[in-house]
C-alpha cells in the first residue's frame, strides 16, 4: 500500500511561485512513476507532469518551461516547483503513483493523495 500526502498549496499572485511537496510511504520510487494532476472546479482532472521510475520527465504543454518536477529518493518525496503562475493554474493539485513508465491518463494511477489547493489571483 502506498500513501501520499501533499503540502505546499496556497494563494499567490500571478507571476509568483509555489513549491508543492508529496511525501510518499514505502519504496515508491523503485516501483512507480509519480505524477501531478490538477482539477479546477467543473473540469476534468488534468495531467500536469510525470517522473518515471527511471527519472524521465514529461510535462503537459501548458506548464512546460514554468513547472519543474523533482524527487528526493532519500526523503521519498516528490516536488513540483511552479513558477510564473497564472490564474488558469488555479486548481486542486494531486500527487499520484502509477505505472513505472509514467502516463498522462489519470485512470492508470493506483494511488492518490488528498490534494492541495493552489489559487492564483490576477
Amino acid at each position: 500500500q502506498v500513501q501520499l500526502v501533499e503540502s505546499g498549496g496556497g494563494l499567490v499572485q500571478a507571476g509568483g511561485s509555489l513549491r508543492l511537496s508529496c511525501a510518499a510511504s514505502g519504496r515508491t520510487f523503485s516501483s512507480y512513476a509519480m505524477a501531478w494532476f490538477r482539477q479546477a472546479p467543473g473540469k476534468e482532472r488534468e495531467f500536469v507532469v510525470t517522473i518515471t521510475r527511471s527519472g524521465g520527465t514529461y510535462y503537459a504543454d501548458p506548464v512546460k518551461g514554468r513547472f519543474t518536477i523533482s524527487r528526493d529518493i532519500r526523503k521519498n518525496t516528490v516536488y513540483l516547483q511552479m513558477n510564473s503562475l497564472k490564474p488558469e493554474d488555479t486548481a486542486v493539485y494531486y500527487c499520484a503513483a502509477g505505472p513505472g513508465g509514467g502516463s498522462r491518463y489519470y485512470t492508470e494511477y493506483d494511488y492518490w493523495g488528498q490534494g492541495t489547493q493552489v489559487t492564483v489571483s490576477s
